[in-house]
């Protein structure tokens, strides 16, 4: 197989990957569907879709039928699966033009593509089916091309299709997906019989084949030749968004403005819902930002629908300037709210401007994508996915305008339009059937001591109950190899020593950064040091206090002044012992340390409630399997003390307690998590978890 060579998109066939699917055509329209979605100049998450017709025996009648496979609602392309597509009858799917009653039919439409299922296990079919279905390729893509949206949302789109493809492209004018849109493909290959793909006005891109790879082929090459011309368009132009009107920072300079700035931007997204927050300062991002035509393009919106779904219809671009002084928080946020009472103004109007009788209520008028020139672009949704996503669209977006523009002049989808497909109820619907969202969504964790025992077990458990989570830790191994257990986009780390200021306060830069700022501060770093008195060195003793007394307070003054920014409230949890409440032998610097975090979280617990900031504590005891405290000559000496080998120690220190129960990490974890996502109104409490200790009862 002769693999020609591509410079706008990635060529990704694998011909020895592809023949161990063999004659399968189902599998290779998914193999080339995930290559196809791991390429974003292609197409971004969740955007297009993709097809193949393959002839089944009808379960009812035993005869051979036509069924085509698609990508399901809410899929992505990149990542699809046999789980996540439709397998409808062909000739049930167009039939349906018989009982089309036009457009104000299309959404009783979408209700009839269920009574052309074959396969029962089909996911529910998405609008883009009869688009499809109409087509008789066997094969098919709807991508979203950055280079093919800038052919499609230029002006005098269709005679720039002409003149990039001569004859061989079709081209139809922007109309909203669903059966009727089939319909104007079906009449464009019709007139124009031997095209290789048709260019949807402002919306993207289909193209076709006989075989699966015949289609990969096509869709590669169309979307190549429209990168070449406007490359070339660029050239001639000179120049890209009218040239530069703003310098950038440094990037280090940029990224220290970004991460202070990150927690009152979120405070002022969360006016209604709790966010969670992205930062990109890429040059494709700076270019656009900084440039002089960017005060004229942003209040234009995007064309895509893909686009302006996940980023609203259009960005706030802040006023501050590159040297703006960060150092008061309250006089910057005086000069950004202004901003953002006047977005949300904006889209009010826009929502009263546009609505229809039956259109769903307003939905969180803040902005998603904010534009800072100088320094880069943040975007805010409910979860770090979903803001990620965003500004990847946004970047399609800006990828799409610098086109256009050197084609011949970018254009947006008119605002009703564009209303039309924000609140559209199949859209609306869509929404009502998300899963319930978590006790921790939406909140940021930060955990230290998160290597592994104790901290990584909190970690697990917020991350699980919904939250992003931060670790830190002083070994970076351990950090890395903790992240790796989480999915995409769920956790960050940060080499943290928490008796540094300065590494805590890179730790809290790095939460701002990748999500926003923290909602949840669990200081769980720590050491043990059993020793009698007249054993105990200054060493132990400042060794103990630096790291559990001195490393919660100054987590605590830099952690408090992010949530404070933020205005959300906030939780901060210690992590002590019962050594604290429980006078002991031997125990005179460990027991002191411990006895100073707790009653520092009382301390902390008074002055912050104020501010809607909880501080609790959480006292472990006997915490052996699991715990990096009882790693190596700790363990070994208190096996020895009892006369029994360390493998016997959980057992051993079972008996010790009331309910006979060995304490795991786990059960610290879910003592943290009743703090924070069940007792929503408590504030400088202990809770004890060791099994019932009598002796360090609280009261």
């Amino acid at each position: 197989m002769q693999v020609k060579t591509y410079k706008h998109v990635d060529y990704l066939w694998d011909e020895s990957k592809a023949s161990e699917l063999g004659d399968n055509q189902v599998e290779l329209f998914l193999y080339r569907s995930n290559i196809l979605g791991a390429d974003l100049r292609i197409t971004n998450f969740g955007g297009g879709n993709t097809s193949c017709k393959t002839i089944e025996k009808d379960p009812l009648t035993n005869e051979e039928v036509e069924v085509m496979w698609i990508k399901g609602s809410g899929g992505d392309i990149g990542t699809l699966t046999k789980a996540g597509i439709a397998g409808l009858y062909t000739e049930r799917l167009r039939n349906l033009k018989n009982v089309y009653g036009g457009l104000e039919d299309e959404d009783r439409m979408v209700g009839l593509f269920n009574h052309c299922i074959y396969d029962l296990d089909s996911k529910a079919p998405s609008i883009d089916t009869p688009l499809h279905g109409l087509l008789p390729f066997k094969h098919i893509d709807h991508l979203h091309p950055d280079a093919l949206i800038a052919v499609a949302a230029a002006k005098d789109s269709e005679k720039v299709t002409k003149e990039i493809w001569g004859d061989t492209m079709g081209w139809v004018p922007w109309q909203r997906p669903g059966f009727d849109l089939g319909l104007q493909l079906e009449k464009c290959l019709n007139d124009n019989p031997g095209i290789r793909g048709i260019v949807l006005g402002s919306h993207g891109l289909f193209t076709w084949g006989d075989t699966s790879y015949e289609c990969y082929l096509n869709s590669l090459e169309v979307i190549e030749m429209a990168s070449e011309y406007i490359e070339k368009k660029i050239k001639e132009n000179g120049s890209v968004f009218g040239g530069q009107k703003v310098e950038s920072l440094p990037e280090e300079e940029r990224k220290e403005k970004a991460a202070k700035l990150m927690p009152l931007l979120r405070g002022l997204c969360s006016s209604e819902n709790q966010m969670i927050g992205h930062f990109t300062d890429t040059d494709v991002v700076l270019e656009y930002i900084n440039s002089n035509d960017l005060e004229r393009l942003a209040p234009m919106g995007t064309s895509c629908p893909d686009h302006f779904l996940r980023t609203k219809i259009q960005p706030l671009v802040l006023t501050l300037s590159t040297d703006e002084d960060f150092s008061n928080s309250e006089k910057v946020l005086e000069k950004l709210t202004p901003a953002f009472e006047n977005y949300r103004k904006e889209y009010a109007e826009y929502y009263e401007n546009c609505k229809r009788d039956n259109s769903p209520g307003m939905r969180d008028p803040n902005p998603v994508i904010i534009i800072y020139p100088g320094v880069g672009m943040f975007s805010f949704a409910k979860n770090k996915q979903t803001t990620r996503v965003a500004s990847e669209f946004y970047i399609n977006a800006i990828n799409v305008m610098r086109g256009a523009e050197a084609i011949t002049e970018y254009t947006s989808l008119p605002r009703q339009e564009a209303f039309d497909i924000e609140y559209w109820l199949l859209e609306e619907a869509k929404l009502q059937r998300m899963p319930k969202e978590k006790p921790l969504s939406r909140k940021v964790a930060l955990v230290t001591g998160a290597g592994g025992g104790i901290g990584k077990a909190i970690a697990d458990k917020l991350a699980e109950e919904g939250a992003n989570v931060v670790l830190t830790d002083i070994v970076e191994d351990r950090l890395v190899e903790g992240v790796a257990t989480y999915k995409r986009d769920v956790a960050s780390y940060a080499v943290c020593d928490v008796t540094n200021t300065e590494s805590i306060a890179n730790a809290f830069k790095k939460a701002c950064l990748e999500f926003g700022g923290v909602d949840i501060i669990v200081h769980s770093a720590g050491l043990a040091i059993s020793k009698p008195l007249e054993e105990t060195t200054d060493k132990d003793w400042n060794l103990l206090q630096n790291v559990l007394v001195k490393g919660q307070f100054d987590l605590a003054k830099q952690g408090v002044a992010v949530m404070r920014d933020q205005g959300l409230g906030g939780n901060f949890i210690s992590i002590a012992s019962k050594n604290g409440l429980v006078s002991g032998p031997n125990n005179v610097g460990y027991g002191t340390s411990k006895a100073a975090q707790q009653h520092m979280s009382r301390l902390l617990a008074a002055e912050l409630g104020k501010d809607k900031i909880r501080v609790n504590v959480v006292n472990p005891d006997g915490v052996i399997v699991g715990s990096k405290i009882w790693e190596g000559d700790w363990a070994e000496g208190r096996a020895k003390a009892y006369g029994i080998t360390v493998d016997e120690l959980p057992a051993h220190y079972a008996k010790r307690n009331l309910l006979n129960e060995i304490i795991y990490p786990e059960d610290i974890a879910n003592g943290v998590f009743a703090c924070v996502g069940i007792l929503d109104k408590s504030t400088g409490n202990i809770i004890n978890v060791d099994g019932g200790m009598a002796n360090a009862f609280v009261r």
